[in-house]
C-alpha cells in the first residue's frame, strides 16, 4: 500500500511540477538573444563551482549566508535521505549501495538535518527582526512576498521533523539504514521517546512518517515551481550563465546601432517585455525577493522611489501575466487570437486601458501579481500608475548605475543592464527622458562634451606648470619616447576642481620621469555619459571617433584619471574594436610609489578616509592602489567608512546622473557627506573627478550651514600624494582650503 502510495504522490507533484518548469521553459526561451553566455566555461565552472557550492557572495553577509549555507549544503547532503526513502518505499532495510550503510553517512545525514533547522530559526529570526511592517523601507524586505516565505520555512522544516522521526523509527523497528550506530545522533535521539512502543508500532510509525515525508517533500517541489524560490533551481543556471569576469564593467550589450537604424521599424533596447533577452527573463524569474540590493542602492536609501528588486519582481510579474500572449506563437495572427481570447475570458476589449496595475503593498509585505489578461498586453513597459505603466519614469531615471545591487545580488541578476536597456527605448525610440539631460546630450554632440565649452580649452590646465605637456597633433603618430597617452577626460581638462587634479598627476608623472602626452583639442568625450542615459548611437558614434583617433595615433598605453573613461576605454570600447593597455592613474601612482620612482617624504598630517568611486571599485575592482597610494604618505591617518569596497556608497554622479536635478528624495552626495562626517575628518579623498564635484558640493553646503569644518577638504588621491613630495613649509599647498590650495608639488 505504502508503495502505491507513495508514487502516486510522486507521480502527480512531478506531473503538476514539470508542467510549470517547461512553461518557464518556454516562456524565457521566447526572450531575445543573448551571445557569449557560454564563453570561457572553464571559468564559469570555477565560478559556479565558487558562489553555488562555496556560497560565496551569500557568505558577505555573516549571518544569513552561514544559516543560508547550513541549508543549501543540508539539501545537498539530505538528497541521500530523499533516496533512502524511495528505497525504503519498496524495502525496509535498504541502504544506498556500497556506501549507505557507513556510519559516517548517518552522521553527515543527521548533522546537516540539524544544521539545516539551525538555519530556519536564523531566517525565522532574520525576517521578525526585519519585518516591513514594523521598519517599512528600512527593512530589505519591504515589498517582498513574506508569506510564501513563511510557508517555505514551515515546508522545510516539516522534511526535516518528519524526516528524523522516519529515522528515530527506523533506529527503534531495526531498519535504519545505517544499523544502530549511535554516529546517527539525531536518529538516536529522536528513538529514545519513540521506544516506549514496540518494534511493530514502530514500523507504523514509520510508514506513516516515510508516506507524510514524500508528501511534503513533493508539495514543497510544487510550491517552489510556483514561487519565488524557483531560485532554488535557476539560481545555478543564472550564475554559470552570468557576463564574465564580472558582471559590472561594461554593459551586458552593445546592439549594432548602425544596422538597426536601417531598419523600417528599429527596436532599440526594450520598450516592450518581450524586447528583454533571454537571459533578462531569466534574471526575473530567479530574483529570491532578498532585499540585498535594496538595502544598497544609494536611490532607495534615499528615499527615492527606485528599488532594484521592485524593478526585477515588477518585469517578472509582468512577463507572466503576460506569458498566455507571448507563448501563444510566433505569427502576429496567433498573437492577435491569443489576445482576442484573452479579452473575452477575462472581460475587457483588446484595445482598451489596463484593468489595473501591479502595486506592491508595503503595509502587508506582500505583491500582487497581476492576473493574465488583454489589458497586460496593451500595457506601457515604461509609464506613470495613471498611464498603466509597468516601471515608473521616476524609477528608470533615479538609477546612477553605481552597481550596488549587481554586486550584492546572491545570483547574480544583472538589474543595470536591463535599466539601461529600458532608458534606451525611452531615449531613442520614445524620446522621453529628463529635459535637463538633453542639454548634456546636445553639448557632446556639439562640442565633444558635456559642458558645452570649446574643444580648443582642453589644454588650458596646463597653463603655468614647470614643464611643457606634449600634445599630439592631428594627423600624428604618438612619439616612441612617449610611454603613456594621458587620457584628461572632460572633467579633467574643463571643470576648475578636477583640473587640479590633472595638474597634480602630470607633476608627479614629470617628477617620476614618466614621459607622456595629451590629445589635447582632438579629445573627445567617451561617451559615457551619453551610454549610461541610454543614448546608445551617440555613443557607439563617440567611441568609433575616438577608436579610429586612438589607432591611428598608435597608442599602446593609456593613463586616465577618471574612471569612467577608463571603464569605457578598457572594458567597453573592446566590443568596438578598441583594445589598448589601459590604468587608471591610482594603479599607475601606485607601481611609481612601489618601485621608489615617488618616495613620499613630507608629512601631511591629516586624518583622511577615502571614498571608493563606484566605476573604478565595483565596476572594475581596484579597491588597493589608492589606499596603498594613502597608506604611504606619512602623517596620514586614514578611517574607514561603514560604507566602503564593494559596499561602498555611491557619490551620486553615476548613470549620467551628473547633469540630472536630484529632485526626489534627499540628495545621494549629502547622505555619503554626512557618513564621512561622522568620523571627523580633515579630508575626504577619491580618485574621480564626479566624486570630486559632488563630495565637495555637498562639502560647501555642510560648511554653509555651519555642520562640517571651514578647513575640511575634498581631494584627489594624486593631490595628497603631490603635497607628501613637495619640500616641508612649501606654501600653502599643506593646509589652504582645497579651493585655492595649489596642488602641485611647487607649492
Amino acid at each position: 500500500m505504502r508503495i502505491a502510495i507513495g508514487l502516486a504522490i510522486t507521480a502527480i507533484a512531478l506531473a503538476v511540477a514539470g508542467r510549470r518548469f517547461f512553461w518557464l521553459f518556454r516562456l524565457i526561451r521566447s526572450g531575445q538573444p543573448a551571445q557569449g553566455r557560454l564563453d570561457g566555461l572553464p571559468t564559469r565552472i570555477w565560478t559556479e563551482i565558487a558562489e553555488v557550492g562555496g556560497q560565496r557572495k551569500l557568505l558577505k553577509w555573516s549571518v544569513p549566508g552561514v544559516a543560508h549555507a547550513l541549508t543549501f549544503w543540508g539539501f545537498t547532503i539530505l538528497l541521500l535521505t530523499i533516496i533512502e526513502a524511495y528505497g525504503a518505499l519498496f524495502d525496509h532495510d535498504f541502504h544506498i549501495p556500497l556506501f549507505g550503510h557507513w556510519a559516517a553517512i548517518g552522521f553527515l545525514e543527521d548533522f546537516f538535518a540539524v544544521g539545516v533547522l539551525v538555519g530556519l530559526l536564523a531566517f525565522t529570526i532574520i525576517r521578525l527582526r526585519n519585518a516591513p511592517k514594523r521598519l517599512e523601507r528600512e527593512s530589505r524586505f519591504y515589498g517582498s512576498h513574506i508569506g510564501p516565505a513563511w510557508v517555505i520555512i514551515g515546508m522545510i522544516t516539516g522534511v526535516i521533523v518528519t524526516l528524523l522521526i522516519l529515522r528515530g523509527a527506523q533506529f527503534n523497528a531495526g531498519t535504519h539504514p545505517q544499523g544502530d550506530t549511535p554516529w546517527a545522533f539525531a536518529s538516536w535521539l529522536v528513538a529514545q521517546p519513540l521506544s516506549v512502543w514496540s518494534a511493530e508500532t514502530n514500523e507504523h510509525i514509520e510508514t506513516a512518517f516515510l508516506l507524510i515525508n514524500i508528501a511534503i517533500i513533493m508539495g514543497f517541489l510544487v510550491l517552489v515551481a510556483y514561487s519565488k524560490h524557483l531560485h532554488i533551481f535557476l539560481a545555478p543556471i543564472n550564475v554559470i550563465l552570468k557576463r564574465q569576469p564580472k558582471a559590472l564593467g561594461p554593459l551586458g550589450t552593445t546592439p549594432d546601432i548602425e544596422k538597426l537604424m536601417e531598419e523600417d521599424d528599429p527596436v532599440v533596447g526594450a520598450g516592450k517585455v518581450e524586447d528583454f533577452s533571454w537571459k533578462a527573463m531569466l534574471d526575473f524569474a530567479t530574483c529570491t525577493e532578498c532585499g540585498r540590493c535594496q538595502s544598497q542602492c544609494p536611490a532607495w536609501n534615499t528615499g527615492k522611489p527606485l528599488s532594484p528588486k521592485l524593478v526585477i519582481m515588477d518585469l517578472r510579474d509582468h512577463l507572466f501575466a503576460k506569458a498566455p500572449y507571448l507563448l501563444a506563437g510566433d505569427t502576429a495572427e496567433e498573437r492577435e487570437a491569443a489576445l482576442a481570447t484573452l479579452a473575452e475570458k477575462k472581460g475587457d476589449s483588446a484595445d482598451g486601458a489596463p484593468s489595473h496595475t501591479v502595486h506592491h503593498v508595503p503595509e502587508s509585505g506582500f505583491g500582487r501579481v497581476p492576473e493574465p489578461g488583454a489589458a497586460q498586453v496593451e500595457r506601457p513597459l515604461v509609464g506613470t500608475a495613471d498611464e498603466g505603466g509597468v516601471i515608473d519614469p521616476d524609477v528608470l531615471w533615479s538609477c546612477t548605475n553605481c552597481g550596488a545591487c549587481v554586486e550584492q545580488c546572491p545570483v547574480d541578476i544583472e538589474h543595470v543592464d536591463h535599466i539601461v536597456d529600458m532608458r534606451r527605448y525611452q531615449v531613442m525610440i520614445e524620446s522621453a527622458f529628463p529635459s535637463e539631460a538633453g542639454v548634456m546630450l546636445r553639448n557632446l554632440e556639439n562640442n565633444g562634451n558635456p559642458w558645452g565649452v570649446s574643444p580648443r580649452s582642453r589644454t588650458e590646465w596646463t597653463e603655468g606648470l614647470p614643464f611643457e605637456v606634449r600634445v599630439i597633433g592631428e594627423g600624428e603618430e604618438i612619439p616612441e619616447d612617449v610611454e603613456y597617452l594621458y587620457w584628461v577626460g572632460c572633467a579633467g581638462a574643463i571643470e576648475d576642481r578636477a583640473k587640479k587634479v590633472s595638474r597634480a598627476f602630470a607633476e608627479l608623472l614629470d617628477m617620476a620621469g614618466v614621459s607622456f602626452a595629451i590629445l589635447g583639442s582632438q579629445e573627445s568625450c567617451t561617451g559615457d555619459p551619453a551610454r549610461r542615459l541610454g543614448n546608445e548611437y551617440l555613443f557607439q558614434e563617440m567611441a568609433k571617433a575616438n577608436i579610429e583617433l586612438l589607432n591611428e595615433t598608435k597608442v599602446k598605453k593609456i593613463v586616465t584619471t577618471c574612471p569612467h573613461c577608463f571603464n569605457s576605454l578598457s572594458r567597453e570600447y573592446a566590443a568596438l574594436g578598441g583594445n589598448w593597455e589601459v590604468v587608471h592613474h591610482t594603479q599607475l601612482l601606485g607601481r611609481l610609489v612601489e618601485e621608489k620612482k615617488l618616495v613620499p617624504i613630507s608629512p601631511v598630517e591629516s586624518s583622511v578616509t577615502y571614498h571608493d568611486p563606484c566605476f573604478l571599485g565595483r565596476h572594475n575592482k581596484v579597491y588597493t592602489p589608492p589606499r596603498e597610494i594613502l597608506e604611504a604618505i606619512p602623517g596620514i591617518r586614514g578611517q574607514e567608512m561603514h560604507r566602503c569596497k564593494d559596499r561602498g556608497f555611491c557619490c551620486g554622479a553615476g548613470g549620467a546622473r551628473m547633469w540630472m536635478e536630484e529632485k526626489l528624495g534627499k540628495r545621494i552626495n549629502i547622505d555619503r557627506m554626512e557618513e564621512a562626517l561622522g568620523l571627523d575628518p580633515d579630508v575626504v579623498s577619491t580618485a574621480c573627478p564626479f566624486c570630486i564635484v559632488m563630495l565637495s558640493d555637498a562639502v560647501t553646503e555642510k560648511k554653509l550651514a555651519g555642520q562640517a569644518k571651514d578647513s575640511l577638504e575634498v581631494l584627489d588621491v594624486s593631490q595628497l600624494l603631490a603635497r607628501s613630495l613637495a619640500p616641508a613649509g612649501a606654501g600653502a599647498a599643506n593646509a589652504a582650503p582645497a579651493d585655492e590650495a595649489p596642488v602641485s608639488p611647487a607649492g
